[in-house]
């Protein structure tokens, strides 16, 4: 009974992400050309995105991404549920660095055995914020190094998702009250 309701969850979550064929080849969205893994690991605030299902009125999330000794990267989410009060949810994910020349293409394991693309497409130069996309356009994170991040980069990196085809309008500010 565990075991089936264990397949029925992980085809639930397939599912629910909007899972293709073709979200699990090469990306074909752009990349940036590299990242240096140093300088992205650590702490960074989600201040917009297109949301998955565990993620709905989440307010407060904080990823934070460290490397083990055998390469893999360890990722611990924490979020609030509801509100920047609501009950702590914790996280943690796996990831796999696919393109170790640029480091900007990953397979990210949030639940055994899916390994979903997770791919960075905008970088800033002095790494105050990243954006985390996928292939199939229904996921995108914007990430600060701060609990805010300037309405100007903000709007920069809204017109640029919207270039690269993702509906802007769906994107949702995080709530990051501390």
């Amino acid at each position: 009974m565990a075991k089936v309701f264990t397949v029925g969850l992980v085809m639930m979550a397939a599912m629910a992400l909007g899972l293709s064929a073709q979200s699990r080849q090469a990306p074909f969205q752009k990349v940036v050309p590299y990242m240096d893994m140093q300088r992205f690991l650590g702490s960074w605030y989600v201040i917009g995105l297109l949301p998955t299902p565990f993620e709905k009125d989440a307010a407060n999330g904080i990823e934070t991404y460290s490397l083990d000794k055998d390469g893999i990267i360890r990722v611990e989410y924490v979020f609030r549920k509801g509100s920047p009060s609501g009950k702590p949810k914790v996280m943690h994910q796996k990831g796999w660095i696919m393109d170790k020349a640029s480091n900007t293409e990953w397979k990210v394991q949030p639940l055994w055995p899916l390994r979903l693309p997770y791919l960075v497409i905008e970088l800033a130069e002095d790494y105050r914020y990243v954006v985390i996309g996928t292939n199939n356009y229904k996921y995108v994170w914007i990430m600060a190094r701060q609990a805010q991040l300037s309405e100007s980069d903000y709007a920069q990196i809204l017109s640029k998702l919207e270039l690269r085809g993702y509906k802007v309008a769906d994107i949702k500010k995080m709530p990051q009250v501390w």
